[in-house]
């Protein structure tokens, strides 16, 4: 996983550019050779207006458009050059940050509860990098210059320097009235557009059950008053930044003309020339412009410091694996020790001390009425919720010590809620390794008992099964989301509910495919509620509101809890011949 050094998010674009030093040095040059070249109007004017018309010279002034041609088509050049570099600089934010925020939409999900969509960072990376590549970040290197064509000003005289300076202090001060203005708008802004997105993304995934229920207007009312919110508050943080920035282009103007006044009364009073009315208000301009900028920008500054807050934020928790030594394959024993497992940002534990192991050629089924800890089990199982306490060890070694990406190799897993990626059915079993091999797909399809069924469709296996499945029925999705939870052997099988939308040739193939984890000397872990996903299992495990009430040999254990017995009444339990009553 890639590291990312940290920076106070509080000078946003000092602490993005302070860790990218050489493009940041490159652009500091650039731009003050453009600072410098824009110069090019008030020394042409300079020139005209004080050489060129009281001399009448024509070859002075054809001279004088040749440089100042040259100069402003080397402004130009630089210009495109610095916009370049920006690009380049938010391409490059982009880089360091991507592998992170992938591995937080694939890790946070079971490490806390995520709000709105979960995909706020993604969008976060997004309006760093637009920020970054477009030409707010400018007004950053061309601001410390306005000191220098503020001292130019006075060097043509006093009081050009002066009104200079007083509308320079009056344009910083509606800038730091931008940043106290827009400052809670744009955090109000993230919160509620991912609220809104988050909304759109659930009614879409469900707009059948919606369709077929009629409640689509209950949805609707919804989305009506959180889209109400969030273009309440877009008008008031546009309107904040936008009063400020034609405040200040008007600022501008009236200090343009202002500066003309003053520089026409001096020229009265004989104490500066035209050339220097003219110039000074150029200039002036010019000075002001990055201020202008800064304040037409500012809503897009406040929205990507907080995204550049937050994903420093994601950083500073995501785990940094970095592992010297990588453990062998595991080959013998899985373990649960003592385990506590509870969901995502909660401390009270769903399951309370659960132990046993399983040796290779092992498979367990885990029985016990809803709500009892049975998903949650699974979930610890293969390291989707880190435990409160207690461990799972394979081959003693905890799945803490593991590092990520090289556990699943040896982990096959099928959710009860099966979710299939939009893509091939060949991609989905290889689990989207670029280097899958046809005969390893098709063994993974095989040992599912779902070789035949794929090779009916018209592209076998490069069927597309469209987002989550869709182009699938039930069945079929959950018998090749099984071929997934085999491919390439895994040491680890668990399977939650996996018969659950199977008929009776998916149940046969189920049952083949616990043995085939068994004789190659994996250990397969069942959730059922249905009897026929017992049928290859040697061993029972009983759940009872997230406590272990019996574990031991299918035949023992469910000659147990058949007879009377101080174990809970709560408790449904399945036979190869049906449910037993309570």
């Amino acid at each position: 996983m890639s590291k990312v050094i940290a920076k106070p998010p509080q000078i946003f674009l000092v602490a993005v550019l302070s860790s990218l030093q050489k493009a940041a040095l490159g652009i500091g040059v650039t731009s003050a050779v453009i600072n410098l070249l824009a110069l090019t109007g008030s020394f042409f004017m300079l020139q005209v207006y004080d050489r060129v018309i009281p001399g009448r010279s024509l070859p002075t002034l054809v001279g004088l458009a040749i440089v100042a041609a040259t100069l402003y088509a080397f402004l130009g050049i630089l210009e495109f050059i610095r916009s370049m570099l920006l690009v380049r600089v938010g391409m490059s934010v982009d880089e360091r940050f991507g592998g992170a925020v992938h591995d937080s939409l694939v890790l946070f999900p079971s490490r806390t509860q995520p709000s709105g969509d979960g995909l706020q960072s993604l969008r976060d990376l997004d309006t760093v990098r637009g920020f970054l590549s477009g030409p707010g970040p400018t007004a950053l290197f061309d601001l410390p210059w306005m000191p220098f064509y503020l001292c130019l000003c006075f060097l043509f005289h006093f009081w050009i320097g002066v009104t200079a300076l007083a509308g320079a202090l009056l344009l910083v001060g509606l800038t730091v009235l931008a940043e106290f203005k827009s400052r809670r708008p744009a955090k109000e802004a993230a919160a509620i557009a991912s609220e809104r997105t988050a909304l759109a993304e659930m009614t879409r995934r469900n707009s059948e059950a919606v369709l077929a229920m009629g409640f689509g207007q209950a949805l609707g009312d919804r989305w009506n008053e959180v889209n109400r919110r969030y273009l309440t508050n877009h008008l008031r943080s546009t309107s904040v930044t936008g009063g400020l920035a034609t405040l200040s282009k008007i600022l501008r103007m009236l200090l343009q003309s202002a500066v003309l006044a003053v520089g026409a009364t001096l020229v009265i009073r004989q104490e500066a020339t035209g050339g220097i009315m003219i110039a000074s208000s150029i200039l002036v301009s010019r000075a002001l412009a990055p201020v202008e900028l800064a304040i037409g920008h500012w809503k897009g500054f406040s929205a990507a410091r907080g995204s550049w807050s937050r994903l420093l934020r994601l950083t500073e928790i995501m785990p940094i694996d970095e592992r010297e030594v990588s453990l062998p394959d595991p080959a013998s024993v899985l373990r649960v020790e003592n385990l506590y497992l509870g969901p995502p940002g909660s401390k009270v534990p769903f399951v309370r001390g659960v132990s046993f192991e399983l040796r290779a050629g092992e498979a367990v089924g885990i029985i016990g009425p809803s709500a009892c800890g049975k998903s949650s089990l699974a979930r610890g199982l293969v390291r989707l919720w880190i435990p409160v306490g207690g461990s799972v060890r394979l081959d003693g070694a905890s799945l803490s010590q593991w590092d990520p990406r090289a556990l699943g190799k040896h982990v096959g897993y099928l959710p009860q809620d099966v979710s299939l990626l939009e893509g091939s059915i060949a991609e989905n079993i290889a689990r989207f390794d670029p280097n899958a091999s046809s005969e390893k797909i098709i063994a993974a399809a095989k040992a599912a008992g779902v070789y035949e069924m794929i090779v009916q469709f018209p592209d076998g296996f490069e069927t597309r099964i469209g987002e989550q499945g869709s182009a699938l029925s039930g069945g079929q999705r959950q018998r090749i989301a099984l071929a997934r939870a085999l491919y390439g052997d895994p040491f680890l099988v668990v399977l939650d509910e996996p018969n659950s939308n199977l008929d009776a040739d998916g149940d046969a193939a189920l049952s083949r495919a616990i043995s085939g984890v068994r004789e190659r000397g994996g250990v397969a872990v069942i959730i059922a509620h249905r009897p026929s996903a017992l049928a290859a299992v040697d061993k029972v495990l009983v759940l009872a509101n997230g406590q272990m009430q019996a574990f031991g040999p299918k035949d023992e254990v469910l000659g147990k809890i058949t007879q009377p017995s101080p174990m809970p009444q709560s408790i449904r339990l399945m036979t190869a011949g049906g449910e037993i009553a309570q």
